[in-house]
């Protein structure tokens, strides 16, 4: 799937997992994706599953923004104490897409938590409370790390099969199922070209190394001696990384430059900022040090593993780095942010350098290395020599210390799922491809207005002609979509089928019947064509009603939970409608 498919997909509000080759443009994907969202008044909640690849995309670690921290397991009271957080119960109630970078080292269990508190915050029985969710990620990169829970306390609430070692990948999670996301499988390459080294990450990918390919890898196994310097060194561990830069800074002759990272925000958030930024808090350079680019430059000019040398330093008095091409860049101060609902809570700013003599491969996923001297003799973990040697963009620019079997390894769950996520993507590329143009644009369209955004001014002309005619709005346009929804109700249609037909998500079509139910446009009549198209008896419809009246409470979690979790969400709803109970204005669920 081209990227401009996986974009035409995740437009419709369709829950998408985005993933594909290291080089093939899943994080521009997605920024772009983001710009669409933001440019549509619609702020998306990104997130990640480590510290690092949070600040890549200016976002929060999954972990903090739902509330779960370093939490093992999710019990009645986790969920309380969350929910009495008024920042996070804020967030996820008001959120409208989840982006979740990195799932590869999101472990299922994880991924059952962060679902459970999505659904529960929101007051929403679909997977994920309603949200559209983006899942980034490459499983035949480095895995979640793997513990083991502790047993004992009160009872947890994942007894879906989520309950295993943490180890587990995050797509075993039964609510990746429930989620059902639309694979895209990236199919572009913009990092490698060398079609030899291609061939060589593929056979790793496919676990069909041959003699062939372990002579090529032979071929760029270098000495100590022989390792070019001016070229940064990746490791398995992380013990030998500062050591090894210091003591080459210290080779270094000349005056030393200090750069101290400065900081504004929340103390925490700040504090995550910092563990996940590759640029130190404290950054020190000489002329003639080897350095990298650890951000992707607004104009362009540099990407994050971008290498140079610094040849001086400005009137400005920041650092002027020669990168290998002969360019030379003035490296100014960068931000790294967390932000939320467009706001920033949490900025860092540092000069985006870090020492380049060496680096942990952990720490070089993401980037984009035009040569690296690696050393994997000591690779301990499945896909660990597959993500350093995919950093780097050609053959060339690779250069060995060693390597052992497991370096050439990857996962075999992982290369079992792939197999499945290759062809899922095939059929979906074919299913999107089937639908007429006009009819893709008014898909998007239709998301778009559901989750209270509008088309920019300059959109308005395509807008057109898949809307009635209204009047500008500020700046955005927008659409009373409910006589749509309510025609689709008198057919006597499925709240699944309404949705299909609206591309909308069923909690956005209830949504549709509250508001025509305030109007006094959707008659006990009407409504009942949705009841009996969902097969909904009337002892049941009944007992659903007085439920409300027994918790006294127009949420549906304790009517759901009165019930003992007989009926889904959408029908408790749809009998809330029936039974009249007020919703105050701008109340949960």
């Amino acid at each position: 799937m081209t990227q401009a498919e996986a974009l035409n997909v995740m437009k419709t509000g369709a829950s998408v997992f985005l993933t594909g080759e290291p080089g093939s443009g899943k994080t521009h994907t997605v920024n772009r994706y983001v710009s669409y969202l933001r440019a549509c008044g619609i702020e998306p909640a990104i997130t990640a599953s480590t510290g690092i690849a949070a600040t890549h995309i200016h976002g929060m670690t999954v972990h903090a923004w739902s509330g779960i921290g370093i939490r093992e397991d999710l019990t009645e009271r986790d969920l309380d104490q969350i929910g009495q957080n008024e920042r996070v119960s804020k967030r996820v109630s008001r959120a409208k897409v989840l982006i979740v970078d990195e799932v590869s080292m999101l472990s299922a269990r994880t991924l059952s938590m962060l679902e459970a508190v999505c659904r529960s915050l929101r007051r929403n029985g679909e997977p994920f409370g309603g949200l559209q969710v983006i899942l980034v990620g490459d499983f035949f990169q480095l895995p979640p790390v793997a513990r083991r829970r502790r047993d004992g306390g009160a009872p947890n609430l994942l007894s879906d099969g989520a309950n295993d070692d943490t180890g587990a990948f995050a797509y075993k999670s039964p609510v990746w199922a429930k989620l059902a996301p639309v694979v895209c499988y990236l199919s572009e390459q913009h990092r490698q070209e060398d079609a030899q080294f291609l061939s060589l990450l593929s056979a790793i990918r496919s676990a069909k190394v041959g003699q062939v390919h372990q002579e090529i890898i032979e071929s760029r196994v270098i000495t100590y001696d022989d390792a070019p310097e001016d070229v940064p060194r990746l490791f398995p561990h992380n013990r030998d990384v500062d050591r090894i830069n210091l003591d080459e800074l210290g080779k270094v002759s000349g005056k030393e430059w200090v750069f101290e990272m400065n900081s504004r925000g929340r103390e925490n958030l700040v504090a995550a900022l910092k563990r996940g930024c590759l640029s130190p808090e404290r950054l020190t350079l000489k002329e003639d040090a080897a350095v990298m680019f650890t951000r992707n430059a607004q104009n362009g000019s540099y990407v994050n593993g971008s290498l140079g040398r610094v040849i001086g330093f400005s009137p400005g008095g920041y650092p002027e780095v020669e990168l290998r091409g002969g360019r030379v860049i003035e490296a100014e101060p960068d931000s790294w942010k967390v932000e939320d609902n467009g706001r920033t809570l949490a900025e860092i700013t540092q000069i985006p350098l870090r020492l380049a003599w060496a680096i942990t491969v952990h720490k070089s996923q993401g980037m984009s290395l035009d040569a690296a001297v690696v050393d994997l003799s000591g690779a301990f973990e499945h896909g660990q020599g597959y993500v350093a040697l995919s950093r780097v963009r050609t053959l060339a620019g690779l250069h060995l210390l060693g390597w052992n079997e497991r370096a050439l390894s990857v996962h075999p769950d992982a290369l079992e799922a792939d197999a499945t996520f290759r062809a899922q993507s095939d059929e979906a590329a074919g299913t999107f491809a089937a639908i007429d143009e006009e009819e893709l644009a008014a898909m998007h369209y239709r998301f778009i207005i559901a989750m209270g955004g509008g088309v920019p001014r300059e959109g308005l002309a395509a807008a057109e002609k898949h809307a009635p005619k209204r009047k500008e709005r500020s700046r955005f346009a927008r659409a009373d979509t409910l006589a749509e929804t309510l025609a689709l109700v008198l057919e006597g249609q499925t709240l699944v089928a309404i949705a299909e037909r609206r591309g909308f998500v069923v909690s956005t079509v209830l949504g549709h019947l509250e508001r025509l139910r305030e109007k006094g446009k959707l008659p006990d009549d009407a409504l009942m064509k949705v009841v009996v198209a969902e097969g909904i008896s009337v002892p049941g419809l009944r007992e659903m009603k007085e439920a409300f009246a027994a918790t006294g409470t127009h949420l549906l979690r304790p009517a759901f939970d009165h019930l003992n979790e007989r009926f889904p969400f959408e029908h408790i709803r749809l009998a809330r409608i029936l039974a009249g109970v007020r919703v105050p204005e701008g109340a949960p669920g």
